[in-house]
C-alpha cells in the first residue's frame, strides 16, 4: 500500500519514471544495480535489508545513483545515519506529498534535499556546535582552490549542478568535475556532508 501510494505521487509528475519497485532492501539493491536509476527511494524499515544498509551498498556499488530516504521517524539518529551512509535526501512520510516530488527532482538534478522538518533539526544541531567545529572545517577547506570554494559555497546553499553552472557561468559538466574533486579533497561521501562543512566553515548561512 505504501509503495502504491508513493508510486501514484511520483507518477503525477510527467518528468519522473518509476523503473522498478522492490519489496525489500536486498531487492532494492539488486534492482538498482540492474536499472541504474538516477534516484533510489528507500524506506528506512524494509525486510531482509533495512534502508540504511541498502543505502550503503548502493552508494558503494552504484555511486551514480543518488539515494533518498523515506521514513515515518524523525529521530536524529536516523537522520545522522542516513546522511552518513551516503543518502542525498531525507523525507518524512508525514510531510506534504509534494515534498516527495520536489525531493526526488532535486536529488536527480545533483542537489541535496532535506524535508523542512529535518533541515530544521540539522541546522539547529549545527548551530549548537558550530564554534567548536568551525576551526576544523576552515582547515579542511584550505585544501580547495578559490574556484572550488565558490562551488562548495553554492553546494552548501542547495544549488544543483545546473544552478551552480548558471551562477558561475560554467558548463554543467565542469561543475560536476569540481564537485567530484571537492568531495575527494574533503574526504566526504556526498553533497550533504560537503554542505555541512561549507556551513561550519562560514561559507554559507542557514538562511541560504
Amino acid at each position: 500500500m505504501i509503495r502504491a501510494g508513493v508510486k501514484a505521487i511520483l507518477a503525477a509528475d510527467p518528468e519522473i519514471d518509476v523503473v522498478a519497485e522492490a519489496g525489500d532492501g536486498r531487492e532494492a539493491v539488486d534492482l538498482t544495480l540492474a536499472h541504474r536509476p538516477q534516484v533510489a527511494l528507500l524506506d528506512i524499515r524494509m525486510p531482509r535489508l533495512d534502508g540504511l544498509a541498502a543505502a550503503t551498498e548502493i552508494h558503494r556499488s552504484a555511486p551514480d545513483t543518488a539515494v533518498v530516504m523515506l521514513t515515518t521517524f524523525g529521530e536524529d539518529e536516523y537522520i545522522a545515519r542516513a546522511l552518513g551512509d551516503g543518502a542525498s535526501g531525507f523525507l518524512l512520510k508525514s510531510g506534504d506529498p509534494r515534498e516527495l516530488i520536489t525531493g526526488v527532482r532535486a536529488v536527480a538534478g545533483g542537489a541535496a534535499y532535506l524535508s523542512p522538518r529535518v533541515a530544521q533539526r540539522v541546522i539547529s544541531e549545527l548551530r549548537d556546535g558550530r564554534m567548536s567545529r568551525g576551526a576544523a572545517a576552515r582547515t579542511r577547506i584550505e585544501a580547495l582552490t578559490e574556484r572550488e570554494r565558490d562551488v562548495l559555497a553554492l553546494v552548501g546553499a542547495g544549488l544543483s549542478n545546473a544552478g551552480i553552472a548558471k551562477r558561475l557561468f560554467l558548463v554543467e559538466g565542469t561543475v560536476k568535475s569540481y564537485v567530484s574533486a571537492i568531495l575527494t579533497r574533503l574526504g566526504v561521501r556526498n553533497r550533504v556532508q560537503a554542505a555541512i562543512i561549507a556551513y561550519e566553515a562560514g561559507l554559507v548561512e542557514p538562511a541560504e
